[in-house]
């Protein structure tokens, strides 16, 4: 992971604490559910897209290595394992 992109998933994690802290105060002042749980959305997807952006790392690196070891077929298996994994 490139220190560009590793910057980017950090910026976008702070992003995402500092909204988890905003909905236990929203929690803390009785707003209204759907206001929540809108805020509730925002953070999951916020939280799934440094996944994606982990996995397409992830991916990259691992494919790269298992063509200059001569080992696709392992290093396919380990991607699937990992989105088996992530997708739920």
């Amino acid at each position: 992971m490139s220190t560009n992109e590793k910057a980017d998933l950090l910026r976008r994690l702070k992003r995402i604490e500092g909204q988890v802290r905003g909905i236990g105060r929203m929690v803390e002042e009785e707003q209204t559910c759907t206001d929540i749980l809108m805020q509730v959305a925002a953070a999951k997807a916020a939280l799934h897209q440094v996944g994606v952006l982990i996995l397409e790392n992830h991916s990259k690196v691992c494919m790269t290595r298992a063509l200059a070891e001569g080992n696709p077929e392992e290093a396919a298996q380990e991607i699937a394992k990992v989105l088996k994994r992530f997708l739920g």
